[in-house]
């Protein structure tokens, strides 16, 4: 059984109204930790930088705003599904990154073949790996 999703989505980095710039970000779905999506981005001179969300939080921003704290995210205009925003903040640092919705929705369709949402707490092996999952998450987080 195939265990991850991956695919590759090409982003706008807004660095402020008047500039913006194309880069590739890698999205990344684990069956070993079902409720989490990751994002890698790849900023022009710099190392990669991977966040880790909720899954359904994408899900549900695609179509709604959605998120509180760190990650937001908003469809551009709220009655079409054309683009997506997405705000990664950190204290009073932030970033934001627009894409376009179409592949983003392809990409979940994928982890939803993988885990049915709603079904993530039903895998066997969930508890085992979910301090493992925990300690991945937050060093990745410490590291971004």
């Amino acid at each position: 059984m195939r265990e991850s999703v991956q695919a590759e989505v090409m982003m706008s980095f807004l660095v402020s109204e008047e500039l913006s710039f194309r880069i590739p970000v890698e999205l990344r779905y684990e069956s070993s930790d079902p409720y989490a999506v990751r994002l890698t981005f790849h900023l022009p001179g710099d190392a990669p930088v991977t966040w880790a969300f909720g899954r359904e939080l994408l899900i549900d921003g695609v179509g709604r705003p959605c998120g509180e704290g760190d990650v937001r995210v908003t469809p551009v205009e709220p009655d079409a599904l054309g683009e997506v925003l997405i705000r990664l903040q950190v204290g009073s640092d932030q970033a934001l990154f627009r894409s376009s919705t179409a592949p983003l929705v392809a990409f979940l369709d994928r982890t939803d073949k993988l885990v049915p949402l709603g079904q993530e707490g039903s895998l066997a092996d969930f508890d085992a790996h979910l301090d493992e999952a925990l300690d991945r998450i937050l060093a990745e987080q410490g590291a971004g």
